[in-house]
């Protein structure tokens, strides 16, 4: 079954045909891949001169491998995140001004990266761990910085927001295998065209606020907070998306690799529905 979203679409292991990215033409046995075929030898029986050269089988993705992967690259945005909590300036009374402007300029660097990446690895025709990986330090870059920015205006709201980013992830999954969620073509082109709808807003909002026209989208405000459970929300359906695909790929053999694809994904969610969680908590802390 194909699949609307990107980051899945581009690989044939998440679909019924071609398990494992290689086609055969006809009966010949001759390999999709023209410089895997061997020259055969003089003498050697008819048939046999361009018989594909052997390959060693790639072993298959498992739940196990997902969850070390996935562990590894939430792991990676948990230690950056903290790393740049640590080394960026105090925000004070007496070091408000700069301190700011140089956490808010990690802050959108780490942003843009992440989202340039993200951008990369959606549309990547095979899935590469190190930029993955490098998704997630610029990401974690990007998280450490406005968590920084959140803790000092209103405490206790990054914490509240971890612990509600993991009871969403554990209460979503228990939700999929205890209810049998099942994931249909409509719901897939729902999710896919809200999230790039989603991001489509945050590039308007990005280019208003530089011209000083910023309309509080995104912002810790009564309007800020419709795009904010909006984007909770939306940020629970595209885990339900990743369980989904993650099954679909364990069922149909996929490689080993594909399982930092999904958690490639799997990050992308928590981390939807981390800052989200961010602005509605800083929203109902305000005084």
């Amino acid at each position: 079954m194909q699949s609307n979203n990107p980051v899945f679409r581009r690989s044939e292991a998440f679909s019924g045909s071609g398990a494992h990215g290689n086609q055969s033409y006809g009966n010949s046995g001759y390999g999709s891949d023209p410089s895997q075929w061997g020259v055969g030898n003089p003498g050697d029986p008819q048939g046999t001169a361009y018989a594909p050269a052997p390959q060693a089988p790639s072993a298959p993705m498992t739940i196990d491998s997902v969850v070390q992967k996935t562990a590894i690259t939430l792991g990676v945005v948990v230690v950056t995140a903290f790393a740049t909590w640590v080394m960026l300036p105090e925000i004070n009374e007496s070091t408000a001004d700069s301190a700011i402007g140089t956490v808010g300029a990690v802050a959108t660097f780490g942003a843009l990266g992440a989202f340039v990446l993200s951008m990369v690895n959606a549309f990547k025709k095979v899935v590469s761990p190190g930029l993955v990986l490098a998704f997630a330090a610029l990401e974690g870059v990007a998280l450490g910085a406005i968590s920084m920015i959140f803790n000092v205006a209103y405490p206790g709201v990054v914490q509240g927001a971890v612990i509600g980013t993991f009871a969403a992830f554990g209460g979503t999954l228990a939700a999929y295998k205890v209810l049998n969620i099942q994931v249909g073509d409509k719901f897939r082109k729902f999710v896919v065209a809200a999230v790039f709808g989603m991001i489509g807003l945050s590039l308007m909002e990005l280019v208003l606020g530089l011209f000083g026209a910023q309309i509080g989208l995104f912002g810790v405000s009564g309007l800020g907070m419709i795009t904010a459970v909006a984007g909770l929300v939306l940020g629970v359906f595209m885990l339900i998306m990743d369980f989904d695909f993650v099954e679909q790929g364990i069922r149909y053999g996929a490689p080993e690799r594909e399982s930092w694809t999904a958690a490639f994904a799997m990050t992308v969610s928590l981390v939807w529905i981390y800052t989200n969680l961010l602005r509605i908590l800083a929203y109902f802390s305000q005084d």
